[in-house]
């Protein structure tokens, strides 16, 4: 009986961090929504002009709740020992582990499949919305000038594009590094500035570390949270028998 109420009480302190994280990320959704600029200031140096464009404050929001509700619902199981609320919340808990190690099997074992879609995605859009369209324009300029980096692959995306026939063959200045005002082909091949996707790809290779360890213990929690519940849910299957 002791070592009910011990894991009892772990459930419920367990849920009550799952719900004060998600009631954090709420309000810093929100936040970010409402007034984005006060935030940014606050990351000070961290802050960066991609962050001015990606839509954090809806993804934190989205985020939030879902804890907030998973918080309460782990919560209500533990206090009213509900056999049925603990069962939705295991099952609540095993399918988002389940869905996390298929999409991390399916990036490790299709990384280049996946490379060839969004090679797919970004090369028509570099030749033929990069210059018109301006939420297109906005997203690549902030993130070449972020990264330092020319187009997806290099330089060639632009070969031939709308905004090089606009522009008198002139390139992105992102694309040269040593011409900030005209940029043609030769310039941009003799600064020979790495593409987008393989500095991303050496940006996460290069913090492989921080990412799987954090991977890992999301996925610890997330174990023992079944764990944990199902503990409760047999406890009270033999209890009541």
């Amino acid at each position: 009986m002791a070592c009910f109420t011990f894991v009892k009480l772990m459930m419920a302190l367990f849920n009550l961090l799952i719900f004060l994280g998600g009631l954090t990320l709420l309000a810093m959704g929100i936040w970010v929504s409402v007034d984005g600029s006060s935030f940014l200031k606050l990351l000070g140096p961290f802050a960066t002009q991609g962050m001015q464009f990606v839509n954090v404050g809806f993804f934190c929001i989205a985020i939030g709740i879902v804890l907030v509700l998973l918080g309460l619902l782990g919560g209500c199981a533990a206090h009213k020992e509900s056999k049925c609320l603990l069962l939705t919340f295991f099952s609540v808990i095993f399918i988002i582990f389940i869905a996390e190690v298929a999409a991390g099997v399916v990036a490790l074992a299709y990384s280049s499949f996946a490379e060839g879609i969004l090679r797919a995605w970004a090369k028509p859009a570099l030749q033929q919305d990069y210059g018109k369209d301006p939420v297109v324009t906005k997203i690549w300029n902030t993130t070449m000038t972020e990264l330092k980096c020319c187009g997806f692959t290099n330089y060639t995306d632009f070969v031939g594009s709308m905004f090089e026939e606009a522009n008198g063959g002139s390139l992105p200045t992102s694309c040269c590094k040593y011409n900030s005002t005209l940029c043609s082909q030769e310039e941009a091949e003799r600064s020979a500035v790495q593409g987008c996707f393989e500095h991303i790809l050496e940006t996460l290779k290069e913090h492989a570390n921080i990412v799987g360890g954090i991977a890992a213990g999301i996925g610890i929690l997330q174990i023992a949270a079944m764990i944990v519940s199902m503990y409760l849910y047999c406890h009270l299957d033999k209890r009541v028998s």
